[in-house]
């Protein structure tokens, strides 16, 4: 469980770069709405808790309970449907002893711890049909769970997460092009029937946000599309170096123009009150983390290494592709936090837990050498494909 490690292995630059974007956080989130500022602080504190302890524990250890981990991560989902707290029009949240939190966000990592170790029982055939079709099955039961709450931005998120996990675990590419075959054709179909159709495969508010993006102009859905202007509008107001944090002076995101501006639209925050250098440096922090975790990958030990830092590096990378293109109306509106910056202690917190197998990842990487050897093997199994 426990093992002795090298302190110079430890990954110190990953520990810093969150930080600083928590940081950063904190800052935005008190300014957002100062009550919430000292539970954003203690989330972060409380992150870091878990994240240096967890560092230290063997993620082979950890993975050796996949099954365990599956059926915890279906129990939790099954706590939504049964005991959901209605917010929002959507019943993604449960209370448990006072404490509400969503467990949607620590399936999004338990899934990755699972799929961590599927992928290293069966990396020699990854690429086989019946491998295929279990990996689908496993990830289609969570998959449907969540997308019942309803929660379509997380069976999306999720759904592209466990694609990328599967490339990283060796998908060759004639079967990447089948399954392209079908999906594209199926998403197109999926969007035409939500457009043109009055069928209900997904809620009326759903269906109005991806027309509203869609069909701004329309009157009908001007007053949703609004929101998205404001918060484009409080971007470019900050011109350079922003009005400075906790600016209430014509401020457009604190006008009550933008909605759920502590979690949902943080960036356009950040870019009225910090302007393009703070936006600029939010982006960059969140790329070095990206970055980190896929050089972790590259360098992990096995395929359970490898997996865990590229569904992280994954999700934190798709997470914050949607929220910032969603406040910079690049997509259409859905409530998908940015990470580590954004207001929500279970999103934080998991995310933090996450980091902290990453970590453990990078603790136990391979020595220059073992790498060149380790590649080679691979590029020799890829030829024989």
């Amino acid at each position: 469980m426990l093992r002795y490690y090298r302190l110079r292995d430890y990954n110190i630059i990953l520990i810093l770069l969150l930080v600083a974007l928590s940081s950063l956080g904190v800052l935005l989130v008190g300014s957002a709405d100062p009550s919430l500022q000292s539970r954003q602080l203690a989330g972060v504190l409380a992150g870091i808790a878990l994240m240096i302890p967890l560092s230290l524990v063997d993620y082979n250890w950890v993975l050796h309970f996949h099954w365990p981990i599956y059926f915890i991560n279906l129990g939790l989902l099954s706590l939504v449907i049964v005991y959901g707290v209605a917010s929002h029009g959507a019943e993604r949240w449960i209370k448990i002893a006072g404490i509400q939190f969503q467990p949607t966000e620590l399936s999004k990592i338990l899934t990755i711890l699972f799929f961590a170790a599927f992928f290293q029982m069966y990396e020699t055939v990854v690429n086989d049909w019946p491998t295929i079709f279990r990996a689908v099955v496993l990830i289609g039961i969570p998959l449907i769970m969540i997308f019942a709450q309803p929660d379509l931005k997380n069976t999306i998120t999720l759904g592209i997460v466990f694609c990328m996990l599967y490339f990283a675990a060796g998908l060759a590419y004639r079967r990447i092009l089948v399954v392209l075959l079908i999906v594209v054709p199926l998403a197109a179909g999926a969007l035409y029937l939500i457009t043109q159709t009055d069928l209900p495969i997904v809620d009326d508010y759903q269906k109005e946000r991806v027309m509203t993006f869609l069909e701004p102009e329309n009157d009908e859905y001007s007053e949703s599309a609004m929101q998205q202007d404001n918060s484009v509008m409080a971007i470019g107001s900050g011109q350079l170096t922003g009005k400075g944090l906790n600016n209430t002076a014509q401020s457009a995101s604190k006008g009550n123009f933008i909605a759920e501006i502590q979690n949902d639209f943080i960036f356009a925050v950040a870019g009225e009150e910090l302007g393009f250098v703070g936006t600029m440096t939010i982006l960059l922090l969140l790329f070095l983390i990206v970055f980190t975790c896929m050089r972790a990958a590259a360098q992990a030990r096995n395929m359970g290494g490898r997996i865990i830092c590229t569904g992280l590096g994954s999700l934190v990378a798709i997470q914050s592709f949607i929220n910032i293109g969603v406040a910079s109306g690049l997509l259409p509106n859905t409530g998908t936090p940015l990470p580590f910056v954004s207001y929500g202690l279970t999103s934080l917190l998991s995310l933090y837990i996450g980091m902290g197998m990453v970590l453990n990842v990078s603790l136990q990487r391979r020595r220059k050498e073992e790498r060149l050897t380790y590649e080679q093997e691979r590029l020799r199994e890829n030829s024989l494909m």
